[in-house]
């Protein structure tokens, strides 16, 4: 078995539970620790992540220490428009509303503590078959189309 389950280094671990609580229906599913000196693991559905203390002095460096984020969270969900605006309603940031783009309705949001997140689900059928779909999510023969065509080894080139 494998599995992906990222850890966010947050100065205000405590907080970030609750947030993700209120903004995406987080669960708890282990917690040690007290105040914000914590870790946490957390399950939106069957998909876990861990929070943990991070801040200025590091091993761990919170969004806040560096001036920003280092990745985005793809969070897929059955109904994107109604998750970004619960997290919104929660103190998220929009980073881009909801969108249909590259075969997914997606938007974008900044959580409180800095972290980046994409919200969505695939338009279609993911991944299409020959790894194109246009703006609709419909298959294309254009490499234009395709969400990373422009990356120096993409199949496209």
């Amino acid at each position: 078995m494998a599995n992906i389950q990222p850890e966010l280094w947050i100065d205000r671990a405590a907080a970030a539970v609750a947030f993700y609580e209120a903004a995406f229906g987080a669960r708890v599913l282990h917690r040690v620790g007290e105040g914000d000196e914590i870790v946490a693991q957390l399950a939106i559905g069957d998909a876990a992540f861990w929070v943990s203390s991070g801040g200025l002095e590091g091993p761990r460096f919170s969004p806040a220490a560096i001036g920003g984020a280092t990745g985005r969270t793809l969070l897929v969900v059955d109904d994107p428009d109604a998750m970004f605006a619960q997290a919104v309603e929660s103190g998220a940031t929009p980073a881009s509303e909801m969108a249909d783009e590259h075969g997914w309705r997606l938007g974008r949001i900044f959580d409180p503590f800095g972290h980046e997140w994409e919200i969505g689900r695939p338009l279609g059928h993911w991944p299409p078959a020959d790894g194109r779909r246009d703006e609709r999510g419909k298959p294309s023969n254009h490499a234009s189309n395709n969400r990373h065509s422009d990356l120096p080894n993409s199949p496209n080139k």
